[in-house]
């Protein structure tokens, strides 16, 4: 006999569509979890205030007591939130992320039946993009050029490796950053996209990277990740630089054999992908493609290029998550949108996905199961909002609520 399970789940509604989207997101949650368990499995929802909201009504963009609701709780999802103009937080996504090591940014995108893609055939596009999310850009390490602290920089450097300095073009006049990639993070970012795709029984993780130019950086992330996979992993995975010391002591048949013998064992093939041939990759035959392990700049456009692929990212989903602690926060993968605030014209797919993604994480998977199954005959319908329907003839225009309703009919 099921037992009653009640999760308390923080949400945070965001700014410009982020309340409307919310609502439609939890109204489809709290449908398919009734028509799954029969009342046995629920949320309740605790409200809690970030961006415009928490700045209007506390001062604060991101309160202390917010973050402290979201660390005491597994789940949390969010709305999108606006980033404040000026000083202060460069990023409220990124603030919450750094405060809480959620080092995973997992951005899962496939196309659904019905949705329009500028690919002659997007039909197997079904790509999960592990982006690391602590680091390289996001460490904000930058100076303005001609600034106190560009120059105490630029003197420091000069002073230690005037050989390296004199690269530098115009140095009084350019602006600095600084990218640091370091190996636990590498390596636990890697680690956690590994685990994932042996739990899903994917085929093939791919390490991107720029490390033909960027050696010590991006082609650090490279190395460090082959070493995951060949050490920590050496009874799951076979990857392409196995591959390589094969090949080379015993040829192309060995080789061969030897990796086809590990692929149907069922092994996880790891290799890696230079960053700008995986977009000629992506745009030219994505089916190849399955996990993709990469850096953060390189995720952030990688996995919107995916998504424009499949729909765009009104139909991509996102989380942020510590496979080590267990915490994470799911969210839409697009912004605030203000000027369609109050409308009820907004797409709420990327925000009931991320629902969809953060039900899986709970383990509640006959919900999450109802509302992917669903979302995609809804789509397949011709029923969607007012931004896929120009792009989809004979499409039905949905507004906010009625294209939650028509998922919810079909529960």
């Amino acid at each position: 006999m099921q037992t009653e399970s009640i999760m308390t789940i923080p949400f945070i509604p965001g700014d410009g569509i982020g309340p409307e989207i919310m609502a439609a997101a939890q109204a489809v949650v709290d449908q398919a979890l009734e028509k799954a368990y029969g009342g046995k499995q629920r949320i309740n929802w605790l409200e809690c205030l970030a961006g415009k909201a928490a700045f209007e009504k506390t001062g604060q963009w991101l309160p202390a007591e917010t973050l402290q609701t979201l660390k005491s709780h597994a789940a949390s999802i969010k709305g999108p939130l606006t980033t404040p103009v000026g000083g202060g937080i460069r990023s409220l996504n990124v603030a919450m992320r750094q405060e809480m090591d959620l080092y995973v940014c997992q951005r899962p995108v496939r196309w659904y039946e019905g949705l329009p893609s500028p690919l002659r055939n997007p039909d197997g596009l079904d790509v999960v993009t592990f982006r690391e999310n602590t680091e390289d850009i996001y460490t904000g390490i930058e100076y303005p050029a001609a600034s106190p602290q560009q120059q105490a920089w630029l003197n420091s450097f000069r002073a230690a490796m005037p050989e390296d300095y004199a690269k530098i073009a115009h140095p009084e006049q350019c602006g600095i950053g600084i990218k640091p990639i370091s190996k636990p993070n590498s390596q636990r970012l890697v680690r956690a996209a590994i685990q994932w795709a042996l739990e899903n029984k994917r085929k093939r993780l791919s390490i991107v990277h720029k490390g033909n130019i960027m050696k010590y950086t991006e082609g650090a992330f490279r190395a460090w990740g082959y070493e995951v996979a060949d050490i920590e992993f050496t009874d799951e995975t076979f990857s392409s630089q196995r591959y390589q010391a094969i090949l080379k002591a015993g040829g192309a048949a060995a080789a061969e054999a030897v990796k086809n013998q590990a692929l149907t064992d069922g092994k996880l093939w790891v290799d890696d992908v230079i960053a700008d041939v995986t977009f000629e990759q992506l745009i030219t035959r994505p089916q190849q493609f399955d996990v993709i392990a990469t850096t953060n700049l390189n995720g952030d456009y990688i996995s919107d290029a995916i998504a424009a692929l499949a729909g765009g990212v009104g139909i991509s989903p996102g989380a942020n998550i510590n496979y080590d602690s267990g915490l994470a926060v799911f969210e839409a993968n697009h912004g605030s949108a203000e000027g369609l605030a109050g409308q009820n014209k907004a797409n709420p797919s990327s925000l009931i996905l991320s629902a969809v993604m953060m039900l899986r994480f709970l383990k509640w998977d006959a919900a999450a199961d109802r509302i992917d199954q669903v979302l995609a005959e809804t789509i397949r319908a011709g029923q969607v909002t007012f931004d896929l329907a120009a792009q989809i003839p004979g499409a039905q225009t949905l507004g906010t609520r009625e294209f939650a309703a028509a998922i919810i009919s079909r529960l």
